[in-house]
């Protein structure tokens, strides 16, 4: 169902309604009671309800891939095997060496 954004002319007063497409407009102010509450000019809001393709398919998850291979796969070429080297030595202390006593 839609969601509908209204607002008062006379006092500014504004509420986003849940509607039908086949409800009739409101007019009256849910507030000061006049009929000045207008439909305003928005982008639509949707609010998505029961068991179809949003709950099923798309909810919480990202869509199923739809990509089909069109042509032979090709085999990957084969990464070439590091040289195993040694450990590298641990760097050298900051602090100077402790001097030798005698």
């Amino acid at each position: 169902m839609p969601i509908y954004a209204y607002r008062c002319d006379d006092c500014g007063f504004a509420k986003d309604v849940l509607q039908k497409i086949s409800d009739p407009v409101l007019t009256v102010c849910l507030s000061c009671g006049k009929p000045t509450f207008k439909k305003q000019l928005t982008a639509a809001g949707f609010q998505l309800k029961g068991t179809g393709w949003y709950a099923t398919d798309f909810r919480g998850g990202t869509p199923p891939s739809t990509v089909v291979p069109t042509g032979p796969v090709e085999a990957a070429p084969a990464k070439e095997a590091a040289p195993a080297t040694a450990v590298p030595a641990a760097p050298a202390a900051a602090t100077p060496a402790p001097a030798k006593v005698d």
